[in-house]
């Protein structure tokens, strides 16, 4: 992998990572919106796992 393939799969992790916090953090508040970003983050784990090592 290059040097931009890593640093966008870093960036995707950390985003990954993110949007699961920001999931949790409305479960409760908004479900509807945290459903959305925990799909989110889903689809990001996705591609992330898409990435060639």
């Amino acid at each position: 992998m290059s040097d931009d393939q890593i640093e966008a799969y870093k960036l995707l992790v950390q985003y990954q990572n993110n949007f699961k916090r920001i999931g949790n953090m409305f479960r409760k508040r908004n479900p509807k919106l945290a459903d959305e970003v925990t799909q989110l983050a889903k689809e990001i784990r996705e591609h992330l796992l898409n990435f060639k090592v």
